[in-house]
């Protein structure tokens, strides 16, 4: 692995403190009234130094987004390979339940990716590829299951992989409201038994 110059570790701890500093502000002002201004001074780097790196605070949103959306994407990560219906269910329980889970950890800023889809063009975009990307994986899963006649060959993997994320993210952004009319629990089972039954065999 090469080493980094002097420089590009500079780059890289300044680019860190924008990204650490951006935190802050956003979770104390909302992404509306945050501005970039209060991130720079937050992270103490010069005007210049910053848009060297990000183009404005949309742009700095993006990499907090993809930042806490990886660790869902390690959810989907996880190794599928069942050998019968009841192998599947129980992966699929526990993969809903991870999930659900992070949704409640990262509750304050799932918020503010709520608000700020529904303002910047860029986030909004942004979100489409994480979804797509989602859908993508949980297809090769569905399509296993098929190949091992687990699922019901007659459906098509991506539009199954699309409902069951469009479910997902639906109690997803439930969780982050504050009062939720329902338990994780009763979340994880109501979704697992919805899906399971929907194309297993």
């Amino acid at each position: 692995m090469k080493k980094l110059s002097s420089r590009q570790l500079q780059a890289m701890e300044t680019r860190q403190k924008i990204i650490a500093a951006s935190y802050d502000v956003f979770l104390e002002n909302g992404f509306q009234k945050a501005t970039i201004s209060q991130i720079i001074q937050k992270a103490n780097v010069g005007y210049g130094t910053a848009y060297v790196y990000f183009k404005n605070k949309d742009d700095i949103f993006v990499e907090m987004m993809e930042k806490t959306m990886r660790k869902f994407y390690e959810v989907a990560e996880i190794p599928f390979a069942p050998r019968t219906k009841e192998e599947a269910r129980d992966l699929i329980e526990h993969q809903v339940r991870l999930f659900l889970q992070l949704a409640i950890q990262e509750q304050r800023l799932l918020q503010l990716m709520k608000e700020a889809i529904g303002i910047s063009d860029l986030v909004a975009k942004k979100w489409k590829a994480i979804r797509e990307q989602f859908i993508t994986r949980i297809a090769q899963d569905v399509a296993y299951s098929q190949a091992n006649g687990l699922a019901k060959s007659h459906l098509q993997p991506s539009l199954v992989a699309r409902g069951w994320f469009y479910a997902n993210e639906m109690y997803m952004w439930e969780l982050t409201e504050q009062e939720v009319p329902f338990s994780l629990e009763d979340a994880v089972y109501h979704l697992t038994e919805m899906y399971t039954n929907g194309i297993y065999e």
